[in-house]
């Protein structure tokens, strides 16, 4: 075989093997997973590993003050600096055509993002996730013996600067098994990302295609008015049948339900 020939046979071996490989990434999407109150981006690790088998990008941010970084604790963090996190993770990381999926207290991340870079999104997921109207706190969608319950837990607990820990079966979480992966990894929460206000520029979701997913057995009982929020403004929903920490209790489930197009 003369030069000519077997650099043309070369050619046509690496178009026949890279049609696959261009197919798969057509279809790809890029997630990026968002945490919701005392959990870190480790809580999506079954989620990622599957969705990332699948072909796709998977980023799984931790806020700041919590997880591997809750040496960072401080008075000074609010829903703003919790917003700022995941701007700039997209920013940075230079991510578009983001699938954003916010869990519990992460659906108030995700939609101040949506607010700030809504060319960056192609989608939002609320994952059994807490919903606010600019200028309301986290704090305003629960009731008062809560509130209470919880202030005084961060005042007994760090003088007012973090919620100490609940337990995992708070988040629906029982297995043993799925227990011994939650509890030990949970930190607790900046006191004040619950009483800072969400601050938009535009309506929840700034117009963005956006799905709300209910983890339904059992329902969460903080986000009821939530629940209902959604329901009035007329989302788009899908129920889950499993406890509120879905990423910990049903993984497999949840990332199929991510990567199909009922979201």
């Amino acid at each position: 075989m003369d030069r000519r020939s077997f650099l043309a046979t070369t050619a046509l071996a690496a178009a026949g093997t890279a049609a696959p490989t261009l197919a798969r990434a057509a279809g790809s999407k890029t997630f990026v997973l968002v945490h919701g109150a005392w959990h870190g981006g480790w809580c999506w690790s079954k989620v990622a590993a599957v969705l990332r088998a699948r072909g796709h990008t998977v980023v799984t941010p931790t806020q700041t003050g919590l997880g591997e970084r809750s040496h960072l604790i401080s008075k000074s963090i609010d829903l703003d600096v919790f917003v700022t996190d995941i701007v700039n993770v997209l920013k940075f990381e230079d991510l578009k055509d983001v699938v954003l999926v916010g869990h519990s207290f992460g659906g108030n991340t995700i939609s101040g993002v949506a607010d700030r870079m809504p060319e960056r999104i192609r989608h939002l997921i609320y994952l059994d996730a807490a919903m606010l109207e600019s200028g309301h706190s986290v704090f305003s969608l629960l009731s008062k013996e809560l509130v209470e319950a919880r202030t005084k837990a961060a005042q007994e607990s760090s003088g007012g600067v973090s919620i100490p820990v609940p337990p995992a079966a708070a988040f629906g979480v029982t297995s043993p098994d799925q227990v011994a992966f939650l509890q030990p990894r949970l930190t607790p929460h900046p006191f004040n990302t619950y009483t800072s206000p969400l601050r938009l520029a535009n309506k929840v979701g700034n117009g963005l295609p956006a799905t709300y997913i209910i983890c339904n057995n059992p329902l969460y009982g903080p986000l009821e008015s939530s629940r209902k929020w959604i329901k009035a403004a007329g989302w788009k929903t899908v129920e889950i049948a499993t406890g509120h920490d879905a990423m910990v209790s049903a993984p497999d489930r949840l990332a199929e339900l991510l990567d199909t197009d009922s979201v």
